[in-house]
């Protein structure tokens, strides 16, 4: 079964164009390399929680939206080599002081599929 990257992140609502561009390459990156999906999605129905909730986990501001993304690979040992490739890809080389998200409050984590209809 498929290994998954999970990420919730803040987005600036009016930096949310240059976060797409930016998503539309990392997703042309992580895809050249070998990554079977990449998916990015923005909240529109995320509900500010009274004890948790996406913009909670996050600390989403009034001003921001949250963005909800994920990459799938056929294996964990493929997300590694994948992921190594990546990172040395002069495509994803970006100035992290003009990031459209607080990179402190992003959420992410890898995960091992056990069921999947």
């Amino acid at each position: 079964m498929a290994y998954v990257d999970g990420f919730v992140l803040a987005v600036k609502k009016d930096r949310l164009d240059d976060y797409k561009k930016m998503a539309a390459t990392f997703g042309s990156v992580w895809k050249d390399h070998g990554a079977l999906s990449y998916v990015e999605t923005v909240g529109e129905d995320t509900p500010y929680g009274k004890t948790t909730s996406f913009p909670r986990a996050v600390m989403a501001t009034e001003d921001e939206v949250v963005v909800f993304s994920w990459i799938t690979y056929a294996s964990k040992a493929d997300r590694d080599a994948i992921n190594a490739k990546v990172m040395a890809d002069p495509r994803i080389k970006h100035d992290p002081n003009d990031h459209p998200f607080d990179g402190k409050r992003l959420i992410h984590g890898g995960f091992e599929t056990f069921l999947e209809l």
